[in-house]
């Protein structure tokens, strides 16, 4: 039914469909906020079609999810509304459950009797308890995950726990041509549900009980949501920072910034869209985008072109480093414990958790931003003000929270608390890894020893000089709350 590389990106996990009984086909959409480019859409709706059935997109909205604000939830329920209206164009029912998922979708289930379903990969543990949950519950129900978040399958780019981004390039750069390939579009849907669902309007209610219970941090962040948001984003991206981001992204001082990560954190937008449009470009420039086939990453200053030597930057973030977090994070199950490190790292934390530590801050001082260094301060209060801190701050900001509390597990529970609840893309697999960078050395090399650190790579505001005006960044964010 399913032809190559889409295959290649479904998973069976409990029991294939044999005997195509059942009313209907559901996709239960959560990490893949969008219907453009979706793979567990397509598979969803090519079975459909295939056994003459109607096709149901559901969501199931948590009443809390770790420490996730109201903004956040706002953020995502507006590009919810997107794909819903895109869904109704297409005829394909979106029905919203509101509750504990594994109760709400097994009742939904019971009702709709659905032939099969299909799921998004997440390599989180608390979307892969449910779904374990969803087939114990549920055992006649043929169930599939579909990495459409990825643009190379997390168990295709590698089937185990890569060391680094060293080891793991080389297997990005084998498929890379392969999943370099537009996704079949959804087609308007030929055959209707009758049966009943809930939209988000009729779940308002509910909605705003929920909204009104979660914590609010008064962000009002700077993205419009939704799926062709997210589009026009990239589009203005490439148009006008492309030829400037290899060499200016590391400025926080300057905009060069893409600004995609909250759309690919909600799945608003895919990276392999982006890719296959930074393609259209690096061909329109005369070279390719094969410049990832080589052994090792070209160098931005490698290309005359600035929009080509950009997009082998960007591509090396988006795809590798993004993707590599993911696969750490699927085959860890500690993935934010100091035991998820490497072994010469755990070494060299417990030889330095005792450490006497120059400053040390409570988890009120940071978030207050509260500390005798004006450049943490100032990174502190950009995330607070904004739900974001530019890339090359947010590393300098987890590493001082190492540097400033009693031990690395202490640190890494203060910056994932911080991080889920002021950064819009938090609750990421790219957010948790770049925190155990920061404080554990995931992924990263043993360096010179120092007191705290250990082997643990280390900054510090000199360096922060040497790099930028970080005089400059301070004085942008000062008055930010």
């Amino acid at each position: 039914m399913f032809d190559q590389p889409l295959a290649s990106r479904i998973r069976c996990i409990n029991k294939p469909d044999t005997n195509g009984s059942g009313d209907c086909v559901v996709y239960v959409m959560s990490r893949d906020q969008r219907v453009d480019d979706n793979h567990a859409l397509i598979a969803a709706q090519k079975h459909a079609i295939e056994k003459s059935l109607p096709l149901i997109v559901t969501f199931c909205l948590y009443q809390s999810t770790g420490h996730r604000t109201k903004e956040q939830y706002e953020f995502m329920l507006q590009g919810l509304g997107v794909v819903e209206k895109e869904l109704k164009d297409k005829n394909i029912v979106f029905h919203l459950i509101v509750g504990k998922s594994s109760q709400e979708l097994g009742s939904f289930f019971e009702e709709s009797k659905p032939s099969v379903v299909f799921f998004d990969f997440n390599p989180l543990s608390g979307p892969r308890t449910l779904l374990d949950s969803l087939v114990e519950s549920n055992p006649d129900i043929p169930m599939y995950v579909v990495d459409t978040h990825n643009m190379i399958p997390c168990w295709v780019a590698s089937d185990k726990k890569e060391f680094s981004a060293a080891t793991f390039r080389p297997k990005v750069h084998k498929y890379f041509g392969e999943y370099l390939i537009a996704p079949d579009d959804i087609v308007k849907h030929p055959h209707d549900f009758k049966g009943k669902t809930s939209s988000i309007r009729s779940q308002q209610k509910d909605i705003d009980a929920i909204l009104d219970k979660l914590v609010s941090t008064g962000i009002s962040y700077d993205f419009k949501p939704g799926e062709h948001a997210a589009r026009k984003k990239l589009a203005d991206f490439i148009h006008n920072k492309l030829e400037v981001y290899a060499h200016d992204r590391n400025d926080p001082t300057k905009d060069a910034l893409s600004g995609l990560s909250p759309y690919l954190h909600f799945g608003q937008l895919s990276s392999l869209r982006v890719a296959l449009e930074l393609q259209a470009v690096v061909n329109g420039a005369g070279a390719s985008l094969h410049l990832l086939e080589s052994k090792k990453m070209p160098q931005a200053n490698s290309f005359s072109n600035k929009k080509v030597a950009s997009a082998a930057v960007l591509l090396e973030e988006m795809i590798v480093r993004k993707e590599l977090s993911d696969n750490f994070c699927y085959y860890k199950d500690d993935y934010l414990l100091v035991s998820g490190a490497h072994d010469w790292a755990q070494e060299t934390i417990r030889e330095h958790d005792a450490d006497k530590r120059e400053h040390q801050y409570s988890k009120e001082e940071l978030q207050n931003a509260e500390t005798h260094d004006e450049a943490w301060n100032a990174a502190q209060r950009q995330m607070t003000s904004t739900g974001k801190i530019h890339g090359y701050m947010r590393m300098y900001w987890a590493k001082k929270v190492k540097e400033w509390t009693p031990d690395a597990q202490t640190a890494v529970d203060i910056l994932v608390e911080l991080n889920d609840k002021y950064h819009l893309d938090g609750g990421d697999p790219n957010g948790y890894v770049g925190i155990m960078w920061s404080v554990c050395g995931v992924h990263d090399r043993p360096w010179t020893e120092r007191e705290v650190f250990g082997k643990i790579r280390y900054m510090n505001y000199s360096g922060l000089k040497r790099k930028f005006d970080i005089e400059t960044y301070i004085k942008l964010h000062k008055n930010s709350k």
